[in-house]
C-alpha cells in the first residue's frame, strides 16, 4: 500500500507551523535541494519540497490535506497501539519459532531425501494463518536457523537443529507445564 507523502515531514515542521515558518524553512529546503546547487542539489527531493510547500502555504488546501494527515496519523498510532497489545507477545513468538524448527527437525529426520515444507504445509501442521508465519520464517531464515530453497521449501539448518536442541526442554516445558516434564525425564 503506497500512503501518500508526509509535507510536514518533507519540510521537517510540525502540523501547527506558522505560515512564515513554512515559507522560511521551503526556502531553506528548496536552496539546499534546488538540481542547480553542485554540493547537495537533488531533483526528487527539491519537487517534494516544491509540492509540499504548495499544498501548505494554501490554506484551502492545507485544511483538506489536514484532515487526511491527522487520519494517516492516527491509524498508524492505532496500529502500534494494536501491535504492542495483540501482535508483540515475545514469549508466544519465540514459542512459535521452536515449535516451527520442531516440524522442520522431525521432517529432516523422518524423510530425508524430501526435508523442506512449503509454508502452506506449516500452516497446516502448526495451526497458524502463513501471515501469521512470515515474521517467524523471515527471522529463522536471517538468523540461519532454516532456509528457503528455490522452489520455496523450507528446511532446517545445522545452526537450527543446535538451537532448537539448546532450547528444546524451555520449549517442552512450556507446552507441557512443569510436572509432566518431570515425569517425561524419569521415563526415559
Amino acid at each position: 500500500m503506497n500512503q501518500p507523502a508526509d509535507y510536514y515531514e518533507i519540510l521537517q515542521i510540525s502540523p501547527n507551523a506558522e505560515p512564515e515558518t513554512i515559507h522560511r524553512v521551503f526556502r531553506l529546503l528548496a536552496q539546499r535541494y534546488h538540481p542547480d546547487n553542485a554540493e547537495t542539489g537533488n531533483e526528487s527531493q527539491f519537487r517534494l519540497v516544491n509540492d509540499a510547500y504548495r499544498v501548505l502555504s494554501d490554506p484551502e488546501q492545507r485544511a483538506r490535506y489536514d484532515v487526511v494527515h491527522t487520519k494517516l496519523r492516527q491509524e498508524r498510532w492505532r496500529l502500534v497501539a494494536s501491535g504492542a497489545e495483540a501482535e508483540n507477545n515475545f514469549e508466544a513468538e519465540r514459542s512459535l519459532r521452536l515449535t516451527l524448527l520442531e516440524v522442520l527437525y522431525t521432517r529432516r529426520r523422518v524423510e530425508p531425501d524430501t526435508p523442506g515444507l512449503s509454508p502452506l504445509d506449516l500452516e497446516k501442521l502448526i495451526g497458524r494463518a502463513r501471515e501469521h508465519l512470515e515474521f517467524t520464517i523471515w527471522y529463522l531464515v536471517r538468523k540461519k536457523f532454516i532456509t528457503r530453497s528455490d522452489s520455496s521449501m523450507l528446511e532446517i539448518t545445522a545452526d537450527g537443529v543446535e538451537y532448537l536442541e539448546a532450547n528444546y526442554v524451555t520449549n517442552a516445558q512450556r507446552r507441557l507445564g512443569p510436572g509432566l516434564v518431570q515425569k517425561t525425564r524419569v521415563a526415559s
